[in-house]
């Protein structure tokens, strides 16, 4: 078979290959980016399903337009409006099949073999895979506490990449949050380069302590950006549908670009989801959401307080479904991942996440895990911790 070179340097999803091995019901599992099932809303989507069909029949199964569901987009430029103070007009979203497919067509439109992409460091394993495909050149910035490191950010902005793609919010995997002087630093940095911000906010709406801090692109004016969403993680990730924002000359080509994709996204999926929008209180089902992952994260914080050796440290994430450990130097987390399988947990050790590798980190998910669960875990990986203490 003569297969195109760039799949050549693009591995297969690490995470996938995990969760292959956590199908045991047996096993804990911390491993996937999973929201939890316990708050889908299925009887109500089952409701907005039969009245789709049964109100407009074969229309809901016929192809449409590429640039998404009208009504639908119309929502997504409101609730920007109520939620965020954002005034983002509804020819400006363009609905695609997950905010994966935003990376993607943002990949098609902008990245030719060699061209430099800026990264966070740890950084979305999706992302890194989405540029990969199309030869991205990497180079990281630092993220901690409170966001980027703003030198390294500089630094690596002065060198012209094409994308500079960030996470603000409950950053995937890592748990971070800018804070606002972050924020407006990064909108400076880049309104002085011609970067393109690409910016990711599938967590945004998950906050279940601190205070909401507006999006990048609210402090970047002068600056291009795009500005990714999703209803996976508010709604229902088995839906796909996703949106992202970009201005009117991009988003002619990034339409483009999805044309020769997909033709668009299930218009039925779109039109059973803007049915449940428009007959469901969606702030209500959030504010489900938020208490629950609030409470499984400060569950699982208890129980790293409780067990874990005091070397190892750890993020105390206000949003989002992941935290991060870093262990002691001279500690790998593939060598724990392997301890950890045998006694039936399972997490993403932090390598993946890395553009150039890592092997003393890992990625914890809380937000697909009871109370219980989460206890029994930690209990069983701060016992594989020790034991790889010991033996250092």
């Amino acid at each position: 078979m003569r297969y195109s070179p760039r799949l050549a340097t693009v591995k297969r999803s690490y995470i996938r290959e995990i969760l292959k091995a956590t199908q045991d019901p047996a096993i804990i599992s911390f491993a996937g980016g999973l929201p939890s099932p316990d708050h889908f809303p299925s009887q109500a989507f089952a409701e907005a399903a039969h009245a789709v069909l049964t109100e407009n029949g074969a229309a809901v199964l016929q192809y449409s337009i590429t640039e998404g569901y009208p009504p639908l987009r119309e929502y997504i430029a409101r609730r920007y409006a109520d939620t965020l103070g954002l005034d983002v007009p509804m020819e400006q979203i363009l609905i695609t099949t997950g905010s994966q497919q935003g990376l993607d067509l943002m990949a098609k439109v902008f990245l030719d073999p060699g061209d430099g992409v800026l990264m966070e460091r740890p950084g979305y394993l999706g992302a890194i895979q989405a540029f990969s495909l199309f030869g991205a050149a990497f180079d990281t910035v630092d993220l901690g506490p409170t966001g980027v490191d703003l030198a390294q950010l500089e630094a690596g902005l002065a060198k012209k990449p094409k994308l500079f793609y960030a996470v603000p919010n409950f950053q995937n995997p890592s748990g971070c949050t800018y804070d606002e002087p972050t924020r407006r630093e990064v909108a400076r940095l880049l309104a002085g380069s011609d970067t393109v911000l690409v910016e990711d906010n599938p967590y945004g709406e998950l906050r279940f302590s601190g205070t909401p801090l507006p999006p990048l692109r609210a402090f970047a004016q002068g600056a291009c950006t795009v500005l990714l969403g999703s209803f996976s993680k508010i709604a229902s990730p088995g839906m796909r549908v996703g949106w992202l924002v970009a201005d009117p000359d991009l988003m002619h080509k990034l339409v483009t670009a999805k044309q020769a994709s997909d033709l668009h996204t299930s218009i039925f999926t779109q039109r059973v989801l803007h049915r449940f929008l428009t007959d469901n209180d969606l702030d209500a089902h959030i504010a489900v959401i938020r208490k629950a992952y609030g409470e499984r994260c400060q569950c699982m914080l208890q129980a790293i307080r409780a067990s874990f050796p005091e070397e190892v440290r750890y993020t105390e994430p206000e949003g989002g479904m992941f935290l991060w450990v870093q262990l002691p130097e001279g500690l790998s987390s593939e060598r724990l991942f392997q301890k950890a399988i045998a006694r039936k947990v399972a997490f993403v050790p932090g390598h993946p996440f890395y553009v150039d590798g890592t092997a003393n980190s890992l990625r914890l998910n809380f937000s697909n895990s009871t109370p219980e669960r989460i206890e029994e875990g930690i209990h069983r990986l701060a016992e594989c911790l020790k034991e790889l203490l010991a033996t250092r």
